[in-house]
């Protein structure tokens, strides 16, 4: 596993299409924060941090609407081997306005809208819809 995220996000929506109520992935703190992102937008149900032995996960919730996954598709954009940055003016809608993107910037993680409405710019992390 070289990219956490793209894992967590690819164990989200494994987990979504077989059906499964929760999810367990290891826990870090960016992790966390795009697991909390995501519940606040909707895509997902409950985030709690569990222990899974010995070793420190998030327990998420997954949420279906008539057995139909909220999350349709996930997009990593910024990868460990290419970092992709851009301003706030060049945040684009994703999927028409659908979906959100999630930015790391100076004041922490955090959706297209909010930065842009801040002003602030960053690395672009993922894109869910």
């Amino acid at each position: 596993m070289t990219d956490p995220i793209t894992d967590m996000l690819n164990q989200i929506r494994n987990a979504q299409q077989a059906g499964k109520a929760e999810v367990l992935v290891p826990l870090s703190k960016i992790k966390n924060e795009i697991a909390n992102i995501l519940s606040k937008e909707g895509f997902i149900g409950e985030v709690k941090k569990a222990m899974k032995g010995k070793i420190k996960s998030l327990k998420i919730t997954l949420k279906y609407e008539d057995g139909v996954p909220q999350i349709s598709g996930a997009k990593r954009v910024s990868k460990p081997g290419q970092r992709i940055y851009q301003s706030a003016n060049e945040f684009k809608k994703v999927h028409g306005g659908y979906g959100i993107l999630i930015v790391s910037t100076s004041k922490g993680l955090m959706i297209g809208r909010e930065a842009k409405k801040q002003n602030l710019g960053g690395e672009v992390i993922c894109q869910i819809w």
